[in-house]
């Protein structure tokens, strides 16, 4: 990465860094006090949550041309404002239908804000020398898990659900908000050209249809895995002990993962680097079939090193295959199924364990493995269109 890159990189890998911790990453320690003081179920809460990832990827496509347009900077900046303002309102809701329209500010604002926006801004910058930018920022907000559940836990220990809501609020203003606006270029003749603007035709032809079915297919496997993963290793053999720590590996692995692509793997066409990425989850999963839970650990760091890649191939596979041309909206296409799939897959994922336990990895495994044979269908070549 050049030093030209780097301040860019830094800014935009902190800023996803919070967005993730500060939404994405939020209910699965603040649905069960938050249910408590609300007197509902947690699956309210859950429920809310998927529906902010459903708006997120109807407002996917739109948030895409925006950024095509007039650059991430406006964008993304708004996105801080937007968070901020769901925030606040779910530390004040006292009902569920408040708590509702807060999940779905907070949907509108990772629409606006987390990876898909993020690529689209550095596709807008950088063209086809994106890819580079891409990992590097995924790399950062690899560690939002990280950093954003300890930070979370903390706050609902010291000084309550509420108030943790409030300071992620004030972190998105006071941090996100000026670097996104300061740090990001602004695009000359962004306004001139949002005002003659006319929406792209995009054919959903058959590369458009393939990748829309890859990344739904994975990101199903991904957000079962983000929700059930302990509970899955469990019902193989292991301990609680063992399947909590098997779970800490997965954000190492994936940042590795990462590294890799970018010194090695990076001197590939990123078709090969995610085909790579959709087998290590199913060799994991035959690895925890065999030997049963004492592998979990193996299972933890194959199924992270492949979601780590499969990450920034979001970005980076589109972008190699049909140029920066129209890149933020056609990412927001591409992105809505698996933004759909994301959504449901942690209810489907767990009435599918209540009743097949941890043959259930052979539903996550067969669905990577459909994934890679829909790679396997798409050429390399760069179709700018």
């Amino acid at each position: 990465m050049s030093q030209r890159q780097l301040p860019i990189i830094l800014a935009l890998g902190t800023t996803q860094t919070l967005a993730w911790a500060s939404s994405y990453y939020l209910p699965a320690l603040l649905a069960d006090p938050m249910a408590h003081d609300l007197g509902i179920s947690a699956n309210w809460i859950f429920g809310a949550f998927s529906a902010s990832l459903v708006i997120s990827a109807m407002l996917g496509p739109r948030i895409g041309r925006q950024i095509d347009l007039v650059g991430g900077r406006q964008v993304l900046s708004a996105s801080n404002l937007i968070m901020a303002a769901g925030l606040v309102l779910l530390g004040f809701s006292q009902s569920v239908a408040v708590m509702a329209i807060a999940w779905l500010v907070l949907g509108i604002g990772m629409a606006m804000g987390l990876y898909d926006a993020a690529f689209a801004a550095l596709g807008r910058i950088y063209g086809t020398e994106a890819r580079r930018p891409i990992t590097g920022i995924t790399l950062m907000a690899g560690f939002a898990s990280t950093v954003g559940w300890p930070l979370t836990a903390w706050g609902l220990a010291h000084i309550g659900w509420r108030e943790t809501c409030f300071a992620w609020a004030a972190a998105n203003i006071l941090i996100g908000l000026p670097l996104n606006y300061f740090m990001l270029p602004a695009i000359k003749g962004a306004r001139q050209a949002a005002a003659a603007a006319k929406k792209p035709h995009l054919p959903l032809d058959r590369t458009m249809v393939l990748l829309a079915f890859v990344f739904a297919a994975v990101w199903t496997v991904t957000g079962a895995m983000a929700v059930h993963f302990p509970r899955i290793l469990e019902a193989t053999g292991a301990t609680h002990v063992e399947a909590i720590a098997a779970g800490a590996l997965i954000g190492p692995a994936q940042v590795v993962a990462r590294i890799l692509e970018a010194s090695v793997l990076s001197r590939f066409h990123p078709l090969w680097s995610t085909r790579l990425a959709c087998l290590t989850h199913p060799i994991g999963a035959a690895v925890v079939a065999i030997f049963g839970g004492a592998a979990a650990s193996a299972f933890a760091l194959l199924h992270g090193s492949g979601n780590g890649i499969l990450t920034i191939a979001r970005g980076t596979l589109p972008l190699s295959i049909f140029g920066p041309k129209d890149f933020g909206y056609r990412l927001g296409v591409i992105g809505a199924p698996a933004r759909m799939a994301q959504a449901v897959a942690p209810l489907a994922f767990g009435l599918l364990i209540d009743v097949m336990g941890a043959k259930v990895l052979m539903v996550s495994s067969a669905l990577s493995l459909s994934a890679l044979a829909a790679l396997f269908l798409i050429r390399a070549g760069k179709r700018p269109d």
